[in-house]
């Protein structure tokens, strides 16, 4: 049995240190609209042309998030430009036959195959056969985490050992010590081998929120690993004043970024369902304000096969005054059957 404890103190030591150079629907009261998982300004023109069969305008997207060094935007295109490519795999070959030695394409081809590999029984297996592509997806770009980010994934995927899971995660935060996508993918892994023991996974989201500039994403990991806790059904319990303490980092960061605005939806909609669960009614309708049309798919898809629907009927609720039982039927239904590798069958879910 793995000591997976004793990956603890790696993960908790300060990286500051380590720094180097969609769907619509309407909403029945007042006529507003919701987009569920809408692409940005700079993706949605890539996206258009890629549903033309073109790929020019996602290889320079790709390009220009990493010579601005872009990293977080970088991950979330190649995530949204990778599910494309599941659905439209000729488009990608045919990218990937124009530029086989294109970094934006080794690193689409990399979370397209750890994608393909996610929801099968047989994941951990199919994981290792992908290494390759997430190596040279690294070699592509020495600077970029984001290879390295999808490398923790895949770590996790194919339940390796905490020692090989450590080095991956020095060679990350090596990259980029603040790198949201790189953290999310840590606690992730710590709260697989680590089931049940959400104090620890706070120990870490924490220590990095505190690590970390008051603007970066990094400050709403407590309020992720406080998701963790809250759709769990084992552990001991973690204290209510923790729980708040994370929504208010929350808060704060959300507060910092443009209302309405579609990049930090999924932050957003992850700390409305952390403000509904703790019961904070008036702090949940200011954070719909901040949301505006955009609900994303995650957490609503582990609660329900429509997620715009309970996003939708979530707000309704609350700009209804609905009873807080109602409410927190809301976010309390029975997540979908796991499959079995303690994840959700969806490809995305990692």
């Amino acid at each position: 049995m793995v000591d997976t404890m004793a990956l603890l103190p790696a993960f908790l030591r300060p990286t500051r240190t380590t720094r180097r150079a969609s769907h619509r629907a309407a909403l029945p009261q007042g006529g507003f609209e919701a987009v569920l998982d809408a692409p940005d300004d700079r993706l949605s023109p890539a996206l258009v042309a890629a549903a033309r069969g073109e790929y020019g305008a996602a290889s320079a997207l790709l390009a220009a998030t990493r010579a601005a060094g872009q990293w977080e935007d970088r991950d979330r295109y190649a995530k949204r430009l990778a599910a494309f490519a599941r659905s439209r795999p000729e488009w990608f070959e045919a990218w990937r036959a124009a530029a086989p030695g294109d970094p934006g394409t080794a690193l689409v081809a990399a979370q397209l195959a750890v994608d393909r590999a996610w929801p099968s029984p047989a994941r951990a297996e199919l994981l290792r056969e992908v290494s390759p592509l997430i190596t040279a997806a690294a070699r592509a770009d020495d600077l970029d985490p984001v290879p390295w980010r999808i490398a923790l994934d895949h770590a996790r995927g194919s339940r390796a050992g905490h020692r090989y899971f450590e080095e991956l995660w020095e060679a990350a935060v090596r990259r980029a010590p603040h790198h949201y996508g790189c953290h999310v993918a840590a606690l992730r892994y710590l709260g697989t081998f680590w089931h049940g023991s959400h104090r620890e996974c706070f120990d870490f989201a924490d220590l990095a929120a505190q690590d970390a500039p008051a603007g970066s994403l990094v400050q709403a990991l407590p309020a992720r690993a406080a998701f963790g806790y809250l759709t769990d059904d084992c552990g001991p319990e973690v204290p209510r004043e923790r729980l708040d303490a994370a929504a208010d980092r929350a808060v704060a960061l959300s507060a910092r970024f443009p209302a309405a605005a579609p990049w930090p939806a999924e932050m957003r909609n992850k700390l409305l369902y952390l403000l509904v669960r703790l019961g904070r009614w008036e702090d949940a309708r200011a954070e719909l304000d901040l949301i505006g049309p955009y609900a994303t798919s995650f957490p609503w898809e582990r609660f329900s096969d429509d997620p715009l629907g309970r996003f939708l009927r979530l707000r309704e609720g609350l700009l209804g005054a609905a009873p807080p039982a109602a409410l927190s039927g809301l976010v309390k239904a029975a997540p979908r059957p796991r499959n079995g590798h303690r994840g959700r069958a969806a490809a995305a879910d990692h």
